[in-house]
């Protein structure tokens, strides 16, 4: 009489039931979910510089769903403003005609905080905001202040419909904040209203524009249209 087969062991089994659990955690972690890239958690922003002139330039191209940096500009038409707790007047999330949402940047002017933050590690935003705060010469509430109502005036401004927006998808921090000029419906640039308003300081990274203006020259005009907002007395300038 033939013997039967001796039974799997307990070890077998146990180490069948771990490659399956194993398995299917690898399956879950590499789907990709692009609007999932905009509910990463609260964390202390990256410190950037005066403005600065980068290098590469070129014309526009057309919309492309590619998320590697360029040397000229890719153009997204009927962009949307997509509410988040984390937006500010400068950084804020979009959701690109394909419906997929990231995070944008913009280029030259730098926003006030909005509110006072605590990030992980115990460290805060005070100390940033004491620098946005002596740039206008005003207290740390007040810049908070500011802030604030720069967050609200581009809710209203992109908050109405689709506006254009042009990216080199230039991650100078690595945490997925992308650069940008955005142009809402009848203009202008969002940087422009911000410094025309007193909302925002000529601080951080600068570009040629998407039409070719020049780097230096569209600082130029930026500079100009601060010194009236300073002399109106406008936004921050109007605090002091």
């Amino acid at each position: 009489m033939a013997r039967r087969a001796p039974v799997k062991s307990w070890q077998q089994l146990l180490l069948m039931v771990v490659l399956a659990v194993v398995a299917a955690l690898a399956r879950h972690y590499n789907k990709t979910d692009s609007s999932a890239r905009t509910d990463r958690p609260d964390r202390k922003p990256a410190k950037e510089a005066p403005a600065s002139k980068p290098g590469g330039s070129g014309p526009a191209t057309s919309a492309s769903t590619s998320r590697d940096k360029t040397d000229t500009y890719v153009t997204f038409q009927n962009c949307r403003y997509e509410e988040h707790v984390q937006n500010d007047g400068d950084s804020f999330r979009v959701r690109l005609p394909d419906g997929s949402v990231e995070q944008f940047r913009l280029y030259f002017v730098d926003c006030p905080e909005s509110q006072f933050r605590s990030y992980r590690g115990g460290e805060t935003n005070r100390e940033r905001i004491h620098e946005q705060a002596e740039y206008f010469g005003i207290t740390d509430e007040q810049a908070v202040e500011i802030g604030s109502r720069a967050k609200a005036r581009i809710h209203e401004l992109l908050g109405k419909g689709p506006f254009t927006l042009y990216t080199r998808w230039d991650d100078p921090f690595g945490d997925l904040r992308f650069h940008a000029f955005v142009l809402p419906a009848g203009g202008p640039y969002l940087e422009e209203t911000l410094v025309r308003e007193g909302l925002a300081r000529i601080y951080t990274k600068g570009a040629e524009m998407p039409d070719g203006l020049s780097f230096k020259a569209r600082q130029e005009q930026l500079r100009k249209l601060e010194a009236e907002a300073r002399k109106a007395k406008r936004g921050a300038w109007g605090m002091r």
